[in-house]
């Protein structure tokens, strides 16, 4: 596939790198540098990034958190780590603009499609933080939704792993690796890609995810240059 612009999902939890917590400097920089490179072949980047490093939600709610202020306290941990990439991208001279779900200037700028779009044409890379902006949601159904707003290509799902297998690859080591799948495929295996609601949203706007392991330095230039890595999920 060609692409000409994507919606890249970064989680949380790789920003850790092999700190316990928070963000990893060396991660941060090497995912900077991997996204200069990207935007520099021409290739327009929006990217939604998880908080999980920081806080999650739903782990909250397990410990006696209300759900919605876990959840909003979720959407803040992104917003700390859009702020992180946003300054990692800008010291190493990549224009970059930071849009939040939910209104919290002078952090952000309100999110619209339009101005995103046009931050994305201009040659910046358009950092959109604050999941949904609504409880309930995960921020891989932010991306989902985000990728089909700005019209993407695809989204690329940088994870741990390099693609989607028959079976969770660290728990079971005769798992084997697809190259790529449908989304019809993927519900019927159950596979966990990403949650329903986020896989549903991309099967039903025909919005394709490249799953693939963006923590091995290169392999996003590797995948925008054509080559058959990670898993491809498409109608």
């Amino acid at each position: 596939m060609q692409f000409k612009r994507i919606l890249l999902k970064l989680s949380g939890e790789s920003l850790m790198g092999n700190k316990q917590a928070g963000i990893d400097e060396t991660r941060l920089s090497e995912y900077a540098t991997q996204i200069k490179e990207a935007a520099e072949s021409g290739l327009q980047i929006g990217i939604v990034i998880g908080g999980g490093n920081i806080f999650r939600g739903l782990s909250g709610a397990d410990k006696g958190f209300d759900r919605v202020k876990g959840d909003q306290m979720g959407m803040l941990a992104t917003v700390i780590n859009s702020l992180a990439l946003s300054s990692a991208l800008s010291a190493i001279g990549q224009k970059n603009h930071v849009f939040t779900s939910i209104r919290m200037e002078p952090i952000g700028e309100l999110y619209s499609k339009w101005s995103a779009i046009d931050a994305m044409e201009r040659g910046e890379v358009a950092i959109i933080a604050g999941g949904t902006g609504n409880p309930f949601f995960t921020t891989d159904t932010a991306s989902a939704l985000r990728g089909i707003e700005i019209e993407a290509d695809a989204m690329f799902k940088g994870t741990r792993v390099d693609g989607v297998y028959t079976a969770d690859p660290e728990k079971d080591p005769t798992a084997t690796k697809f190259d790529e799948i449908s989304f019809d495929e993927v519900y019927n295996r159950g596979l966990k890609v990403m949650d329903l609601t986020a896989t549903t949203m991309c099967k039903e706007n025909n919005l394709p995810i490249v799953v693939f392991d963006m923590d091995t330095y290169g392999n996003l230039k590797k995948l925008i240059s054509g080559e058959n890595i990670g898993t491809l999920v498409h109608v």
